[in-house]
């Protein structure tokens, strides 16, 4: 049996791939079946050790970016992106897999088009509130197609939609459960201070960071800071903090971090009592599975729809508290924070609601919608 994964060039459309995998794994044992073979096709490897870990063959499949404005890039990368679906065609006929599981993007669409020509099945997710343009052009021609919030299923035409299960977003092993032992011992924090985890995403959040080091010496009064600052803003934000901070006695209690290992996100997700974060559907889901309240700041609609909506589609739940980035500012940060914290019983009904959007068995059920799918199709 052989089994293709495909999606867009991030770590959104990556790492949930990550997480049905594992889930496969753990299906094929229990059911003592024959360990398939699998592969990514995409136009990038967003995490090599990733792959390795769990026995992927990376494809390199060239695909182009739609983007949403006019610009002449678009009519090159439409060039690149047929190339890409001529070359992938010969790809996937060579691997000739039993089912290709989408998660949708620019770099899922030769994959998922040479598919159609090879009437390979196709199975197809995606995670946000609006499906993107690469999963709502595979709808009519995926076998089963899974969706992460009850709000996109109005989105898919409607002949499509019995075939739309809500599944969540997959999370993978290594980041799902929250440390609960050693936490304030592995990131040197106090006890009987309460913590403040603050996550911008791998490439971290400029403005958040911005308005984080602003509030810093206010915050430090009552909290402890888990800053994930991202990679590429670390040193800046890290000397910054030094010169605010420089005076404060409590300046211990901010800790900015450029990366938070698997390791590290686990037990900083278990130490923390509230969440800062932008709206990404699988940070989102993170949060939820920790059962943690949060202050969501998504993206500007302007640059990322996704997020706007995936905030507010949360935050209607009761999950978290939205912020959107134009009103974001020290003060009202602080003020926030303060609310949750004087008021128990709203971070605990906010954590409680968090819980309940959260999907634990997400991967579980893509993994089994992939595996019978693949099955009907050796038979």
């Amino acid at each position: 049996m052989k089994i293709v994964f495909t999606g867009g060039g991030t770590g959104g459309h990556f790492y949930p791939i990550i997480a049905v995998a594992e889930e496969l794994k753990t299906l094929v044992k229990e059911r003592k079946i024959i360990e398939p073979e699998l592969y990514f096709f995409g136009p990038n490897v967003f995490d090599e050790r990733a792959l390795f870990e769990n026995g992927i063959t990376f494809v390199k499949t060239p695909a182009g970016k739609m983007r949403r404005y006019f610009s002449l890039l678009n009519v090159f990368d439409s060039f690149k992106t047929l190339s890409g679906i001529i070359g992938t065609v010969f790809s996937l006929y060579k691997v000739y897999p039993d089912v290709v599981f989408s998660k949708g993007g620019y770099g899922s669409v030769p994959t998922v088009i040479a598919a159609k020509l090879l009437k390979i099945p196709l199975v197809i997710h995606d995670s946000d509130t609006i499906p993107g343009r690469a999963n709502l052009m595979a709808a009519p021609f995926a076998k089963k197609i899974a969706i992460a919030f009850d709000e996109a299923l109005e989105y898919f035409p409607e002949k499509t939609r019995d075939k739309v299960a809500l599944t969540g977003n997959p999370i993978r092993s290594d980041v799902k459960k929250p440390a609960r032992d050693g936490t304030h011992e592995f990131l040197n924090l106090e006890d009987n201070v309460p913590v403040i985890l603050v996550l911008g995403g791998s490439l971290g959040a400029e403005k958040i960071n911005e308005v984080i080091l602003t509030a810093a010496p206010e915050l430090v009064k009552k909290y402890q800071i888990i800053h994930q600052t991202g990679q590429a803003h670390y040193a800046g934000v890290a000397e910054t903090a030094k010169v605010i901070l420089e005076r404060n006695e409590r300046r211990y209690r901010y800790k900015p971090l450029g990366y938070l290992s698997s390791l590290a996100m686990r037990m900083a997700a278990g130490a923390s009592d509230i969440i800062i974060s932008r709206s990404g559907a699988n940070s989102l889901s993170e949060i939820a599975m920790w059962g943690k309240a949060s202050i969501i700041v998504p993206i500007p609609e302007n640059i990322s729809r996704d997020q706007r909506l995936n905030a507010f589609a949360y935050a209607k739940k009761g999950a978290g508290i939205v912020i959107e980035q134009a009103n974001l500012t020290p003060n009202l940060l602080v003020s926030e924070i303060d609310r949750l914290f004087t008021n128990p019983k709203a971070r605990n009904d906010m954590a409680e609601a968090a819980k309940k959007f959260s999907h634990p068995d997400a991967g579980r059920k893509l993994a089994e919608a992939v595996l019978d799918t693949a099955l009907e199709h050796e038979t």
